[in-house]
C-alpha cells in the first residue's frame, strides 16, 4: 500500500480506508474520520493568493470555470467566456501555471441547435491522482469534454442540460464534434426531485475501481423541486454513471453534497492516498461564495469538511465571490485556480501553498 504523508499523518488512509488483506479489500467505511479530514486540509490548503491569471479579455466579457490539464509537457486550461448572450469555451496554455496565453475558442455559438447559445465545456477523464500526470485520457481514440448547454440567451438562462463533445487534439483551438442531443437533462424519464428543474456544470472521471459498478462517473450540480418544497431554490451536487460515455443514468435517490439551501457546486475530484477529495464551492448558505471540500472512500458516500474555507473573499479582485475550483499539486506546490469576482470583474485567479509572488517565474 502506498504510504502518504498528509499534514503530518502518515498511513492514516490505510487505517481508515480499505485495508489490504490477501489481495482483497475489506468493506469500505462510509464516513471519513475528522483527523483524516484535518490532514487533507493541511495538505491542500493554499493561503497565498497569487492574483489574477486570466483577466477579462475586454469589458463586458466575463471569464469563468477553469479546468487545468497537462499534455506534452505543457499546461492547458479550458475556461468559459460569457459575453451577455451566453457561454463559449476557450483554451489557453502555460509553461509554468502562472502566465497563460490564449489559443482561441473550442466551442462557439451556433444556430438552431439545442445548445445554440450555451456551451460551457469541461475536459473529461483528467488524471485524478494527487501530484500525478494531470493528463486527460482518451476513450474510443478521442478526448472528451462534457459541457453545459442550452439555447436561450442570458446568464445560464432557460432549461440547461449536459452535452458531450469529442476531439482528437485537446491542445489546439478548433471546434469540437458535439453529440446532437444532451446526455443528461432535467426532463429525462429518470430525473429526480433534486435535478428536475435544470442541470449545470459537470465533471467526468474514470472510476478504475468501479465503486459504482461502472467505469465512468459524472458529478454535476443541479436544481430541482418535489411538490412545493423539496429542492426548490437550492443547488446540490449529484452523480450519474455510464459504461460508454454516451448513455448516462442517475446514481442514487438523493444529492451527494447539499446544504438544502444556497449552492453546492462545481465538483473536482482528486485522489490522495486512499481518500477521494471533492473540491467544490459553496454559496449563499452563508454570505458570499467560497471554496470547500468533502472526502470519500468510495466516490458515493461523502463526509463534508466543517472547518475553515479553503478560499474565501479577501482581496479586491475576489471581494464578491471566490469560487469554482480546480486544484492540483505539482513539484511540491499546490495550485488552486478559482473564479474571482470583484474589482477586476469576473476573472480566474490563483492561490498557492507557497508564496510565488516574488519568484522569478512569477515576476
Amino acid at each position: 500500500m502506498r504510504q502518504v504523508l498528509i499534514g503530518g499523518v502518515l498511513m492514516l488512509f490505510a487505517g481508515f480506508g480499505f485495508a489490504q488483506t490477501g489481495g482483497k479489500r475489506s468493506a469500505a467505511r462510509t464516513e471519513v474520520p475528522q483527523q483524516v479530514m484535518q490532514g487533507i486540509f493541511e495538505e491542500v490548503k493554499t493561503p497565498y493568493k497569487y492574483g489574477v491569471v486570466i483577466p477579462q479579455p475586454e469589458s463586458g466579457r466575463m471569464v469563468d470555470s477553469p479546468t487545468v490539464f497537462r499534455k506534452g509537457g505543457v499546461w492547458y486550461m479550458t475556461y468559459i467566456i460569457f459575453d451577455g448572450k451566453g457561454y463559449e469555451t476557450w483554451l489557453s496554455k502555460s509553461e509554468n501555471l502562472l502566465q497563460w496565453t490564449s489559443l482561441g475558442k473550442i466551442m462557439s455559438f451556433t444556430d438552431n441547435t439545442w445548445d445554440a447559445t450555451q456551451k460551457a465545456g469541461y475536459v473529461a477523464l483528467v488524471d485524478t491522482e494527487w501530484g500525478g500526470s494531470y493528463e486527460p485520457e482518451r476513450f474510443g481514440d478521442q478526448y472528451w469534454i462534457s459541457y453545459l448547454g442550452g439555447s436561450e440567451k442570458g446568464y445560464e438562462a432557460g432549461r440547461l442540460g449536459i452535452g458531450m463533445a469529442t476531439t482528437g487534439d485537446l491542445t489546439a483551438a478548433g471546434e469540437l464534434e458535439r453529440l446532437p442531443q444532451p446526455v443528461l437533462s432535467a426532463i429525462d424519464p429518470d430525473a429526480c426531485w433534486y435535478d428536475n428543474q435544470t442541470i449545470y456544470k459537470s465533471l467526468v472521471i474514470r472510476d478504475k475501481a468501479r465503486h459504482t459498478g461502472h467505469p465512468f462517473v459524472m458529478y454535476y450540480n443541479a436544481k430541482g423541486q418535489q411538490g412545493d418544497q423539496q429542492g426548490k431554490g437550492f443547488e446540490s451536487i449529484a452523480m450519474a454513471v455510464s459504461d460508454d460515455m454516451l448513455h448516462w443514468k442517475r446514481h442514487g435517490q438523493k444529492p451527494l453534497v447539499t446544504r438544502n439551501t444556497g449552492i453546492c457546486g462545481d465538483a473536482q475530484i482528486a485522489r490522495i492516498g486512499d481518500v477521494y477529495v471533492m473540491f467544490y464551492f459553496g454559496a449563499f448558505w452563508k454570505p458570499g461564495a467560497f471554496e470547500r471540500f468533502a472526502c470519500s472512500y468510495d466516490l458515493v458516500n461523502w463526509t463534508d469538511w466543517t472547518g475553515t474555507d479553503l478560499i474565501a473573499p479577501g482581496e479586491p479582485y475576489d471581494k464578491t465571490y471566490a469560487h469554482k475550483p480546480w486544484v492540483i499539486k505539482w513539484n511540491g506546490v499546490v495550485y488552486h485556480f478559482y473564479n474571482a469576482v470583484g474589482s477586476e470583474g469576473r476573472v480566474i485567479a490563483l492561490a498557492t501553498s507557497k508564496d510565488l509572488r516574488n519568484t522569478a517565474a512569477g515576476k
